[in-house]
């Protein structure tokens, strides 16, 4: 009687030892070639050390590959390496941004900036005088009226667009794709000549949150029309057989489908206008203080108090700057995380 053999599971397209051994040494040759190489050349810098380093990383694996596994694993090496760069082309950025703005925002971060406004202070002053509420205040104000206003235009016009589809789908789906490359300062411009100069005759946060409507209107249409275009129409056609309506199909069936798809494209239009500027200095007036009345007076917001304070030049200035710019990005990284968990299945619950 054979004695029973055991088997052991292998994973073919796990890498070795050696494997891995021989990519940490490929990873060394291709740092000390980087130094090498701006070390001989006139290449200076960080970013002349990032592409060599990439350049030899990619160049070594595929020889290896080529020699050990002939040019099919060489080609599908390079193309790993490429797709590696990439990403860490896009990450390293993000990465770079993040860490400037919490290294000269930080030293500007108190309790008091939460809960002070500028009306007795100017930016040159001490950073323990004054601080950003009427900024964060008035900045919440402004992106929530232009969602009030855009969310509906937007979906409608996308609904229009896949579910109605009449004779003006071809001219308001290029209206809707001119617009999403329309320059922030021309909306602020028409704002202000069509409505602020004849009309209101006054600054106010309404005037700001119109022209940030205008912004966010194209980019809330145009990815939900996408959004909405990937629902299968057989869930429309059982909506129909059933007997229902097209637009109690639509309201009941569709939407709730893309309900994720649609929240993706309410954070990116948050994602278009939180950091506007240029609308905001031609319209809301830069108040000092909180001004709780969208309607009536000047508003403050973070762009308008990062670029006041920039402007300032002293060293209290710029560094109630950057702290005004970590508070902007945290405030935005707040209302993304709570669009994605309310637009999740757990959210939905």
């Amino acid at each position: 009687m054979s004695a029973a053999v055991t088997v052991t599971p292998t994973k073919p397209w796990k890498a070795s030892k050696r494997e891995r051994l021989t990519d940490v040494a490929i990873f060394l040759v291709a740092i000390f070639t980087s130094f090498v190489i701006v070390a001989l050349t006139p290449m200076q810098g960080k970013l002349a050390y990032f592409a060599i380093f990439f350049i030899a990383y990619a160049l070594l694996t595929s020889i290896f590959k080529a020699t050990q596994r002939g040019s099919a694993a060489a080609k599908d090496a390079l193309v790993n390496s490429l797709v590696a760069i990439g990403a860490i082309v896009t990450v390293v950025p993000v990465i770079s941004i993040l860490a400037t703005v919490l290294k000269k925002g930080l030293p500007g971060i108190s309790f008091g900036l939460f809960t002070h406004d500028m009306a007795l202070a100017t930016p040159t002053d001490p950073l323990n005088n004054g601080g950003i509420l009427h900024a964060i205040t008035g900045t919440l104000t402004l992106v929530v009226i232009a969602l009030i206003l855009s969310v509906p235009i937007g979906i409608l016009t996308a609904l229009y667009l896949t579910e109605i589809k009449g004779r003006f789908t071809g001219p308001i789906r290029f209206l809707v794709q001119a617009m999403s490359g329309v320059p922030s300062i021309v909306a602020g411009l028409f704002i202000l000549s069509a409505v602020l100069y004849p009309i209101t005759k006054a600054y106010s946060g309404l005037m700001g949150s119109l022209a940030l409507t205008i912004l966010m209107i194209p980019t809330i249409a145009r990815t939900s029309e996408e959004v909405l275009n990937l629902i299968p129409n057989e869930l429309r056609e059982a909506g129909t057989a059933l007997g229902a309506t097209q637009w109690r199909t639509v309201a009941m069936i569709v939407l709730p489908a893309a309900k994720s798809g649609l929240v993706t494209a309410i954070i990116l239009g948050v994602a278009r206008i939180a950091g506007e500027t240029a609308p905001i200095l031609l319209l809301t007036g830069g108040g000092d203080k909180v001004n709780p009345n969208a309607f009536n007076g000047p508003m403050g917001s973070l762009p308008y108090y990062i670029w006041k304070s920039f402007n300032a030049g002293s060293p209290e200035a710029i560094t109630r700057a950057w702290a005004g710019l970590l508070v902007l990005v945290g405030l935005v990284l707040i209302l993304f995380t709570m669009a994605r968990y309310l637009g999740s299945r757990k959210g939905a619950k």
